[in-house]
């Protein structure tokens, strides 16, 4: 059972939020952005590919480099808060600059631009990211009360996505803007703007204990840093050759791989199927399909996700909120039904129980994965750890972008066009239930025979705290 000590104080639990509304808000208003790449500055399907792809790519191989540094970090500070705050400034910036675009420029100028923005925002994505997700990790050592920490933070964080979804709206209004790239130069800034100031606040609030004294981190010179390689390399080899987190990193590259795959297809299928490619009758349905998924997530899943956590398990918990997910991706093959849009409403309870309830519970099971790290090797590798689920993530981040350009590409659908050809929307509509399916199917088999229980995780604490009290 939980005791006092390990319980985290409620203004903690919110600064970690608010962080985790601008770790979201930024990919998500990203999504929303994209869609004015084909829809009105005519980049082919490749090119929608490649910049989904590349810098995300980029971003993952970083990530395991700058868990080692957060690792071994000696600061007054601590390990964290001082990487936290600079990233979210680069971030921020970045992302103001990046969606700087011009219908005048060339497609071959827009793509070279954004392009090389992509880059150095995901750099400070990186540098703000990895740390940022360690210090969740190290908030709490108590089994349920980690549960706690991290439904609070997707809690918070899930108004990104009821946030995000409005921009639709006010880009594709002229009342709002006379061009949807107009619109998307302007919020890039007041996204930027407010949402590094929400990354700030971790590194602002979040309390860390001095690590200016510890003599058992390694040498952050340049020469260490490089030199280190081969040891990021077999803290990467000895983190996924546990058995446990490698079942959390597969399950996760699957679900989010196959979510975010076809999440970007939301307004083309709507646009296409329900309005017959009918662009100013769309109205507001693309908005309310994220919008209203993410008010149920934040007010119905993750409260059910977090109760079936501590009453079923969590293994029990993630299958079973899967599993739910799967019917609404059924539904809404046979609900979105053209002159109807409403109903597709009627999905979405189901729907959202696949991205609600994955992080809520997966960012609680790595902390009990850690603790078995460290009773093994005595080593806490938050940075380590972190990097590398993320590196899984943020691969699948990028593997879907590639995907989603190449499957745009296979089904013919055109941008911008009147009509669609033959076969393209229905192709288009396969991949947008079919896929989430099979990932979600192929994710529940992969975690079927998790090990890691309550009784397990209690036990694991317990050695711990007696190897620490006979060191003290």
């Amino acid at each position: 059972m939980s005791s006092a000590i390990n319980k985290v104080p409620m203004g903690q639990k919110i600064a970690f939020g608010v962080g985790m509304l601008a770790n979201q808000m930024f990919p998500a208003a990203m999504g929303i952005f994209m869609v004015v790449l084909v829809q009105d500055l005519g980049f082919p399907g490749w090119m929608w590919g490649v910049i989904f792809f590349a810098p995300r790519a980029f971003d993952a191989i970083l990530d395991p480099i700058m868990g080692y540094i957060s690792d071994n970090t000696r600061s007054r500070w601590g390990r964290r808060r001082q990487y936290v705050f600079i990233g979210a400034i680069i971030m921020g910036v970045s992302f103001a600059f990046l969606w700087q675009l011009y219908r005048e420029n060339s497609v071959a100028y827009n793509f070279t631009y954004v392009m090389l923005w992509s880059f150095v925002f995901y750099l400070g994505l990186t540098i703000f990211g990895v740390p940022y997700v360690s210090m969740g990790y190290e908030m709490s050592d108590d089994y349920h009360e980690r549960t706690n920490v991290m439904a609070i933070s997707q809690w918070i964080g899930q108004w990104a996505w009821v946030i995000a979804p409005w921009f639709w709206v006010i880009m594709y209004d002229p009342d709002w803007f006379p061009t949807a790239d107009e619109a998307t130069r302007t919020l890039a800034v007041w996204v930027a703007v407010v949402f590094t100031l929400c990354a700030m606040v971790p590194a602002l609030f979040i309390k860390s204990e001095s690590t200016k004294e510890r003599e058992d981190y390694e040498p952050l010179n340049l020469k260490g840093i490089f030199g280190s390689l081969k040891n990021i390399a077999l803290g990467f080899k000895e983190a996924f050759s546990s058995v446990p987190f490698r079942r959390l990193c597969i399950a996760t590259f699957l679900i989010f791989n196959g979510f975010n795959t076809i999440a970007s297809f939301t307004f083309f299928v709507i646009k296409s199927h329900l309005f017959n490619d009918d662009a100013s009758s769309v109205g507001v349905w693309p908005t309310l399909f994220g919008s209203v998924g993410a008010l149920i997530t934040t007010f119905l899943v993750i409260p059910i996700v977090a109760w079936m956590s501590k009453n079923l398990g969590k293994k029990r918990a993630f299958i079973l909120s899967q599993g739910i997910s799967i019917i609404g991706y059924v539904l809404l093959w046979f609900l979105m039904i053209p002159g109807k849009p409403y109903m597709f409403l009627f999905a979405l309870p189901f729907h959202s129980f696949g991205i609600g309830g994955l992080f809520t519970i997966m960012m609680s099971m790595t902390s009990d994965v850690l603790d078995i790290d460290e009773l093994k090797t005595g080593k806490r590798r938050e940075g380590v750890f972190g990097a590398i689920y993320w590196w899984m993530v943020k691969l699948g981040f990028a593997f879907a972008g590639a995907l989603s350009g190449l499957i745009l590409t296979l089904v013919n659908y055109q941008s911008g066009a009147v009509a669609q050809p033959e076969g393209a929307v229905d192709g288009l509509r396969m991949v947008f239930s079919g896929l989430p399916i099979i990932c979600t199917l192929i994710a529940i088999a992969v975690m079927w025979n998790y090990k890691v229980d309550e009784n397990y995780a209690n036990e694991v604490r317990a050695e711990l705290d007696k190897r620490k009290s006979a060191t003290t």
